[in-house]
């Protein structure tokens, strides 16, 4: 849970069921817990790599939707393979799920642009309830509850490094960790105001950090995910302690760090896709059409191919998409999903997967389609703006007629 600046039972701070955050996750890991945040794909977890370093290799994914709460085995993990426990560094995990998400949770997409640092951001998590003035509680025994604040994703971690190492190891995350501190309104616990002169007085009522439980916690930028909960600090010079109590336990004065996911996005992208389920290999073997079956949720497929030339091999080239409904309706359907798609280097084509729902109702075949715009890279051909493709979802009910 997030610590406050008020109580975490205002409702302000309570991130309830309905109000968007369904998708961020409980996620358990042998006697320890986390939170995560269910990915654009509906299959898979974001989450924070040093839940899994006692070398644990399966986890429990926790949802409380509109649905009901429901606990879900991991099929899969895979940590990133340059997390580095000492300056952690990638600390950042995904938990693939055994069983479809729930329908009624939020998928996220994540945050694909450089300029993080001065915005705004909404962290949620379930760690450790508490209040700035005093800390994380320590003697809570109630159940983990869903609950969310905001700050400011300050600096990146490379101005802090003489701060954590003297042998300046944290200098190799400059641009790779983004750093939020717990402000209350006052210079004297303005903690990147004191260390590196990074003033700023905080959010006031609306501010939180992370505590414990909140590790592999999103902040979101709008409606994606920008961070990653990592680590919380007290730092500190012969100069300056801004921390109000003199203790590690997220009360104002304290930092917290989040992995920045704009960084890691071609990681995320390309381990989702290499865990599709039955993908197609070709473009010719692309299905146009899927039965919707009677349980949980199928994926469909597009294909986005780039036929052009890389005069730089090291250029990503990238298209928005969004679906869009034709006798298909989304959330009755499909699940809507919208988002950037990105064709990395040494690919030529990459695929945007919609979640088809099921259902026992006979109805007659409906229709769906993606729209591909916003070309980045390349263009279209023949001066076009836009590409869309159609995909027919099959009765597979029984006999309809109307």
């Amino acid at each position: 849970m997030v610590t406050t600046v008020s109580s975490y039972t205002d409702a302000r701070n309570r991130a309830l069921i309905g109000d968007g955050y369904d998708g961020v996750v409980r996620v358990v890991v042998g006697n320890m817990y986390g939170t995560g945040v269910l990915l654009y794909d509906g299959k898979a977890v974001l989450t924070a790599a040093h839940l899994f370093a006692g070398g644990q290799s399966s986890a429990k994914v926790m949802f409380e939707t509109m649905q009901g709460s429901q606990t879900l085995a991991s099929s899969d993990v895979l940590v990133h393979p340059d997390y580095n426990a000492q300056n952690n560094n990638a600390d950042l995990a995904l938990v693939w799920l055994s069983q479809d998400a729930p329908t009624s949770a939020q998928r996220y997409g994540i945050y694909r642009q450089s300029n993080e640092v001065g915005q705004t951001m909404t962290l949620v998590g379930y760690g450790t309830p508490g209040l700035g003035s005093t800390g994380v509680l320590q003697n809570f025994n109630e159940a983990p509850v869903r609950v969310k604040a905001q700050n400011q994703f300050d600096t990146d971690v490379a101005p802090l490094g003489r701060f954590f190492s003297e042998n300046g190891t944290w200098e190799a995350n400059n641009g790779k960790q983004l750093v939020a501190d717990f402000d209350n309104g006052l210079v004297a616990n303005d903690a990147l105001g004191a260390l590196i002169g990074n003033t700023g007085l905080g959010l006031g009522s609306a501010e939180g950090l992370i505590s414990k439980g909140d590790s592999g916690g999103p902040a979101f930028i709008g409606n994606v995910v920008a961070g990653i909960a990592s680590y919380t600090a007290r730092l500190s010079t012969s100069g300056a302690v801004p921390d109000i109590d003199n203790t590690s336990d997220s009360s104002f004065g304290e930092v917290a760090v989040w992995q920045r996911v704009s960084v890691y996005q071609q990681w995320i992208d390309q381990s989702l896709r290499m865990h599709y389920a039955h993908p197609p290999a070709t473009q010719a073997t692309v299905q146009k059409s899927v039965n919707e079956g009677n349980t949980g949720t199928t994926t469909v497929y597009f294909w986005v191919q780039f036929n052009g030339i890389r005069f730089d091999p090291n250029t990503i080239v990238s298209v928005d998409y969004k679906t869009r409904n034709g006798t298909a309706l989304a959330g009755q359907d499909y699940l809507a999903t919208q988002g950037t798609l990105k064709i990395y280097p040494n690919e030529d084509h990459a695929l945007v997967a919609v979640e088809i729902l099921a259902d026992t109702q006979p109805e007659a075949d409906e229709t769906f389609y993606l729209d591909v715009f916003n070309p980045v890279g390349a263009s279209f051909e023949n001066g076009l703006v836009q590409l869309t493709a159609v995909r027919t979802i099959v009765n597979d009910d029984g006999w309809y007629w109307g």
